[in-house]
């Protein structure tokens, strides 16, 4: 049975609520003002579902499989995402990340545990460039905008992220997911990918 503690719990809703300020803030041009108030809870959805569902997804298979795992947020990561945002225009998140406790992991287990946070991302994506039709490009009343920033961000966050955690280097998922099923990873990152190029080159 998956449970959460009283720290954890708030170590998801601080991490979500810092990456929803700082992608609001860079993608409102660095500018605090009524836009930047409006775009904090569409990109809570967009973008902190992403980042949270990712690494809660890694949790759930994790204690699944018997061992104990906890989402602890790492705040020298949201510090210097803060800091880089606010002086230097560009972030790096690193909000945190699920700790797993067990006494052996096996190369199939660490492989199923890390692919389903790229795969949480790709359904996100999917799911948010489905609902691409229903907005309007330019909307003008507010629950327009706040929609039309979740569908946009939503797909090309979690596009983005996808395809990021799937590069098989170092502590990245997909060097783990490699190690375990070469094929699977190939067809995962090759889907995450497309959907990377589709949100880099527009949406419209």
């Amino acid at each position: 049975m998956v449970s959460f503690t009283a720290r954890e719990v708030r170590d998801i809703l601080i991490s979500m609520f810092v990456i929803a300020v700082i992608f609001a803030f860079l993608i409102n041009g660095r500018n605090i003002n009524d836009n930047f108030i409006a775009l904090i809870p569409a990109l809570l959805v967009a973008v902190g579902l992403g980042f949270i569902l990712h690494e809660l997804a890694h949790k759930f298979v994790a204690v699944r499989y018997g061992f104990y795992a906890e989402f602890r947020m790492w705040l020298e990561g949201l510090i210097f995402a803060l800091i880089t945002a606010f002086l230097l225009g560009f972030v790096f998140i690193a909000p945190g990340a699920v700790y797993i406790h067990g006494e052996y992991i096996s190369r199939e287990q660490n492989g199923k545990i890390s692919i389903v946070g790229p795969l949480v991302n790709i359904v996100l994506a999917l799911f948010f460039l489905s609902l691409i039709p229903f907005i309007n490009p330019n909307p003008t009343d507010l629950w327009g905008f706040i929609f039309a920033n979740i569908v946009k961000f939503g797909f090309i966050i979690n596009s983005i992220l996808a395809a990021f955690n799937l590069i098989p280097l170092g502590i990245f998922d997909g060097a783990k997911v490699l190690k375990w099923n070469p094929i699977v990873w190939g067809i995962t990152f090759a889907v995450a990918i497309i959907l990377a190029i589709k949100a880099y080159f527009g949406i419209y």
